[in-house]
């Protein structure tokens, strides 16, 4: 494990001699959009919304506080949610093996793999298309606002991600008028697509589904997260406005898919520079990231973003 111990506080778990940890470079990776700074100048503090709750990150010194949560909550979800079972210092050790991605893993060194909720990471990365991250934030704050369960904390007002049956009662027109522009027609038919199957699944246990039903229930999301890499990818796809990059996030960030590797811009020029690969066959960088990192890909994906956008690369 990267802690030495575990300690309860008031209210608080505390998270003694932390390794490969650090606030910033976990939430502002490109994996996740509902932890924001506390305070804008300080990196190391941090509020999210995960698993229906409010709560806080912060590192002092080399301890890690989780602020309103619990032990059991921390045994029963935090602790798989931070990744924090895995010896990042062996995949550092490993990845840093290749000399071209010694840089980023040094500049990202405190860069973990969030596991996250599939539903709401796939909504989230179906409005990140050809958006930036603050209108991707804005647009995910206002459905869970208008469709979301009402989360109280100190007195101010959060709201959870709706889940599909909370969030298939909205209307493409409604869904637009939150902002988010022509992506309201892909959420839509996706939620309408993964509740239907939902509605299936609990159909089928007590009658025999018609083939158009059978059909139907291929977009239940549970069944594909457990699919392997090629196939979930596939299936993802089958979404409504998911294509391959969409599909890597999804199954890198919450299905636990590592070889996953997602090519958006910052990838593209990150291995431009390190390795020289053409920018323009995306699919090929794809595939010389899965097979240049293997296992590790998903993982190698996340040091190389962080890198390429932090420090701005440009290709000429």
């Amino acid at each position: 494990m990267d802690y030495k111990a575990v300690e309860i506080l008031e209210n608080e778990i505390r998270l003694r001699n932390v390794k490969n940890f650090h606030p910033k470079h976990i939430f502002e990776c490109g994996q996740c959009f509902r932890w924001n700074r506390i305070d804008a100048d300080d990196e190391t503090r941090f509020q999210g919304i995960v698993h229906g709750k409010v709560i806080s990150v912060s590192l002092r010194d080399t301890d890690v506080h989780l602020e309103n949560v619990n032990i059991d909550e921390f045994n029963g979800f935090f602790r798989e949610y931070f990744d924090l079972g895995r010896e990042y210092e062996e995949v550092k050790k490993e990845l840093r093996k290749d000399p071209l991605l010694k840089e980023a893993v040094k500049f990202g060194y405190g860069i973990r793999v969030l596991n996250q909720e599939p539903f709401e990471t796939l909504i989230s990365f179906i409005l990140s298309s050809n958006n930036l991250i603050p209108k991707i934030k804005e647009g995910i704050r206002k459905i869970s606002e208008k469709y979301g369960k009402e989360i109280a904390s100190a007195g101010e007002k959060h709201y959870a991600f709706p889940t599909p049956e909370e969030l298939s009662q909205a209307t493409e027109k409604e869904l637009r008028d939150l902002g988010v522009g022509y992506r309201a027609k892909y959420i839509y038919e996706t939620v309408q697509a993964i509740r239907r199957a939902e509605i299936l699944r609990e159909q089928e246990k007590a009658s025999v589904l018609t083939e158009e039903e059978k059909e139907d229930l291929l977009f239940d999301l549970k069944s594909i997260s457990i699919l392997p890499q090629d196939l979930c990818h596939k299936a993802l796809q089958r979404y409504s406005g998911v294509g391959a990059k969409v599909a890597d996030c999804v199954m890198l960030f919450s299905m636990k898919k590592e070889e996953a590797f997602p090519v958006d811009v910052w990838v593209k020029k990150a291995m431009m520079h390190f390795y020289g690969a053409e920018g323009t066959n995306l699919p090929k960088i794809r595939a010389f990231g899965q097979n240049q990192f293997g296992k590790l890909a998903g993982i190698a994906q996340q040091y190389l973003f962080y890198y390429a956008r932090e420090n701005k690369i440009r290709i000429e």
